[in-house]
């Protein structure tokens, strides 16, 4: 680790979940850090700050494709009424929510960014992708077990159809499957391909 690698970044990252964290907790609840797009804006905030090629790394591949959705999602809804392509930005729409509130929800958009200029800057650590798949099923099934009825990462309804694919283990099982070999996989393929490796950089994460 190189906690010097990101200067100025790493007092961003830290400055900005000091400022979010609070707010989120007040205003959604403790348990809505369980979202794995939560879980992320603490781990890239501490891979900027530990300078953690593994947590950037990993951040990269569990966040990007998820934030492309995300945005996707907001920006469909926005041209048609709030109507979007699938379910998990219907609070972007919320007038109940104040909007500084939900524009705080942009780290969609900062996460995978900040991720992004990590690994090109530390390289990509090869581990991101087991480690993320991990992370993911201790957080799904902690979401499914501190939360029920919430439906936090849709680990009793999924985003498509909004069913649940047979008992609380086997849609668990199903949604982290579709989550690591769907969403992770590719990102790993892509980023092993096109990022320099950890050890280029000369990096220990």
């Amino acid at each position: 680790m190189s906690e010097r690698a990101f200067p100025i970044l790493r007092w961003v990252g830290l400055v900005y979940v000091l400022g979010w964290a609070p707010v989120y907790a007040a205003w959604w609840g403790g348990l809505h850090f369980l979202y794995l797009c939560n879980v992320a804006v603490f781990l890239t905030a501490a891979g900027l700050w530990f300078g953690s090629s593994l947590l950037l790394s990993s951040q990269a591949v569990g966040s990007l494709v998820i934030g492309l959705l995300w945005t996707l999602n907001v920006t469909w809804s926005v041209v048609n009424h709030g109507r979007g392509l699938m379910g998990g930005t219907e609070y972007m729409f919320d007038a109940s929510c104040p909007l500084w509130v939900r524009l705080l929800s942009f780290d969609h958009l900062a996460v995978p960014a900040a991720a992004l200029w990590g690994v090109k800057k530390l390289g990509y650590d090869q581990r991101a992708f087991r480690f993320q798949s991990a992370v993911a099923a201790v957080v799904m099934v902690a979401a499914r077990t501190l939360a029920p009825g919430e439906n936090l990462n849709f680990v009793e309804k999924e985003l498509v159809t909004y069913r649940t694919w047979g008992p609380v283990p086997v849609h668990l099982a199903f949604i982290w499957m579709v989550l690591v070999f769907v969403v992770y996989w590719p990102i790993h393929a892509m980023l092993e391909r096109v990022m320099p490796n950890q050890g280029e950089r000369g990096r220990v994460a």
